[in-house]
């Protein structure tokens, strides 16, 4: 068996087994933007540099960014609507809505916290994303994972999936202000509908805020009829609330979608960890085996010259 280092000799004195002098050959001219010394130029550094992004996890962080930075700006401002709306047509004794004016200012708090929450762990995810996709394109080179990296990687599969189960409620949360506006909008079509063919009076078409739960039943006025509705119905707050809501909706949605990315994102790039580091052991105990058989081999060589 010729090992390596024979190899090695033999092609040392195939290459200089004249004494003859260096004779210099003549060194075609390289094309492109590889420089004579062999280094890549801009443009192979610019391919192998977007060879390196994980466009998907680019693609799952824009969705989050958007979705969150959607659901919490309008929702902000559509909450702030709608307690100007029940403080001038719903509720107009202040101990009435007292509780709703704080559970709303809370809210208001707790969506700061979401909106600085999510834009911290979107970079984080985005930047596990190029450590993943760099240990998988470097998996037969100098790149070694380890239990610590997998580590991080399973644990932020197991939050990313709490974070889209809690997203999934947050997203029925937030279509309950669209339905209970939608339902105003559509009785003051209603009323416009009764008034244009006026055979039913539009007086006897009411919105209860009070059954939805949120402002107690001794609240006054409670409710709104008619006319009354219907300039609701057209003011500026109403509108703006209205849909600002169903826009925070769509973005509750597009942050599950978002969420959903994700996970199938660190699953797949913890699955190509795994198998990295069994890839890595395999290799290690290869390399150990070759280094112990050309030990040996060299071994037995010396013992032959000392006989020979």
């Amino acid at each position: 068996v010729i090992t390596r280092p024979e190899m090695e000799i033999g092609r040392y004195h195939w290459m200089y087994r004249s004494s003859r002098p260096h004779r210099y050959h003549h060194v075609p001219a390289l094309r492109g933007n590889v420089s004579p010394l062999g280094i890549q130029g801009c443009f192979e550094c610019c391919i192998k540099c977007l060879g390196g992004v994980p466009y998907a996890s680019l693609v799952a962080t824009i969705l989050c960014f958007s979705g969150v930075a959607l659901f919490c700006g309008c929702g902000h401002v559509a909450l702030t609507g709608t307690v100007s709306i029940l403080e001038q047509h719903f509720s107009t004794t202040p101990t009435d809505h007292a509780l709703l004016s704080e559970v709303i200012q809370l809210m208001q708090y707790v969506i700061y916290g979401i909106a600085s929450f999510f834009f911290l762990y979107g970079i984080i995810l985005l930047a596990e994303g190029f450590y993943t996709t760099s240990a998988v394109k470097e998996l037969h080179g100098e790149f070694k994972t380890t239990a610590c990296g997998r580590c991080i990687s399973g644990m932020f599969v197991f939050l990313t999936y709490v974070l889209g189960v809690a997203w999934l409620g947050v997203f029925g949360f937030s279509a309950v202000p669209v339905f209970m506006f939608y339902n105003i909008w559509s009785t003051c079509e209603v009323i416009k509908s009764y008034q244009a063919n006026v055979t039913v009076p539009g007086d006897q078409i009411c919105v209860d805020i009070r059954q939805y739960g949120i402002i107690p039943w001794n609240a006054v006025p409670g409710r709104a009829c008619g006319p009354i509705l219907e300039n609701i119905c057209n003011t500026n707050e109403f509108y703006m609330s209205y849909h600002l809501f169903i826009v925070a909706c769509a973005g509750a949605g597009a942050t599950v979608i978002a969420l959903i990315h994700f996970l199938m994102i660190l699953s797949s790039n913890w699955a190509y960890l795994k198998d990295a580091s069994k890839m890595q052991a395999y290799q290690d105990i290869k390399a150990k085996e070759e280094q112990e058989l050309q030990d040996i081999q060299s071994r037995s060589k010396e013992q032959l010259n000392s006989y020979t």
